[in-house]
């Protein structure tokens, strides 16, 4: 694996640790800012969907750039508003550094997926996949909680000056190891990548993908009541909990890149199915805490083992649009992440308790599950002899 894919993957790390510190920085920035910890909470909403909609406008921009230029640009981009978010004493400029920096990451990652998959081989491209996704879940493990701490310790912007010098080595290792003229190949059009994205295999992936992420984000964000109103875990103990979840994601990834690569559509089938029986065992049998912990570490495992194994389909699936598949790979997973959360509270909000989300969450999965055999039957009932089945 070229060392320039795993300092990309800092990069993403550092992307990670943005999105998600801020639900421990939220207080001092209300105070800081004097704002309600619900307007501060929008700083949180506002890199949510600037995830969504950028991802795909930043991958159709990066189009029109080499590939070390659009990372250069999204990277710096991102370090800068950082820098900017850290001197400003304007709530109103510091969304706006949300919504910005937030464009900025998904533009980089978008195409980062690509730029890593193109500099492996090309039965590679699952355990690429992974060294960039192990930078959002370590981001999960050790980002968020330094990033707490950095702002008990220092105010919270020391966590966005944290999150500035941690861009630093990647735009070094992109100006030094990623080619000037991209992939050495002649250089995409909209049109043409636009076109392959009518792939119906690549469809169905981007579905699938943000179904399971729905439900793995629709238990994710009310694990914390989970195991202490149902569980009855110690309040004390719910950044372990939560630290577990990151470490099983961790693994996941980790494993999931190298099975992506060579067994992708059994392992699909099979990790779907244990996922799904997962999440309604975790929602019979919450009230033992020792079952609840084993559950967090194994879903977490078999959450994110399946979304990374999703994503490098659609980069294999979308070989004409190797930039556009990474960018609405990353936009269909944080639609997920967006929708999963709100479904999730809706029981909540209905009086049947924090146990109630691991039974969406079950239902997402079982949907996904649904989706990809009525595809498989669509398929099989049109399937083209000379088609790869390993690429469905």
């Amino acid at each position: 694996m070229p060392f320039v894919v795993h300092l990309l993957g800092l990069a993403v790390f550092a992307q990670g640790t943005s999105e998600f510190m801020l639900s421990g920085l939220v207080p001092g920035i209300a105070r800081d800012m004097r704002v309600s910890i619900p307007t501060a909470g929008l700083l949180t909403s506002a890199f949510a969907v600037g995830m969504v909609v950028g991802a795909p406008l930043m991958a159709i921009l990066s189009l029109r750039w080499s590939r070390r230029r659009s990372l250069l640009t999204f990277l710096i981009v991102f370090l800068l508003v950082h820098v900017l978010g850290a001197v400003t004493t304007s709530f109103g400029v510091l969304l706006a550094t949300r919504v910005a920096g937030a464009l900025a990451g998904a533009g980089f990652l978008a195409v980062a997926l690509a730029t890593a998959a193109g500099m492996v081989a090309p039965h590679a491209k699952g355990r690429a996949t992974s060294v960039l996704l192990g930078g959002i879940t370590i981001a999960c493990v050790v980002g968020v909680p330094a990033g707490a701490l950095l702002g008990q310790l220092w105010g919270w912007r020391s966590a966005f000056w944290a999150v500035a010098v941690l861009s630093v080595p990647a735009v070094v290792a992109i100006l030094r190891a990623v080619p000037a003229g991209g992939s050495g190949s002649a250089r995409p059009s909209v049109r043409g990548e636009l076109g392959a994205l009518r792939d119906r295999r690549l469809l169905v992936t981007l579905l699938l993908g943000a179904l399971v992420n729905g439900g793995t984000f629709c238990t994710f964000t009310y694990l914390a009541p989970l195991v202490t109103g149902v569980s009855g875990i110690e309040s004390a103990w719910v950044p372990a909990v939560l630290a577990l979840f990151g470490l099983g994601s961790f693994l996941g990834v980790t494993v999931g890149g190298r099975i992506a690569d060579t067994r992708p559509v059994p392992f699909l089938v099979a990790g779907g199915v244990a996922l799904l029986i997962g999440w309604v065992l975790f929602a019979m049998i919450a009230e033992n805490p020792v079952a609840a912990i084993v559950l967090v570490f194994v879903q977490g495992t078999l959450a994110f083992a399946v979304g990374s194994v999703l994503i490098s389909r659609a980069l294999y699936a979308a070989t004409g649009a190797p930039t556009l598949a990474g960018g609405f790979a990353t936009a269909a997973f944080n639609v997920g992440a967006a929708i999963g959360p709100w479904l999730g509270g809706i029981p909540i909000g209905a009086g049947l308790g924090h146990r109630s989300p691991l039974w969406v969450s079950a239902l997402l999965v079982a949907l996904a599950l649904l989706a990809a055999g009525g595809a498989e039957m669509v398929r099989r009932g049109t399937a083209d002899p000379h088609e790869d089945p390993a690429m469905t």
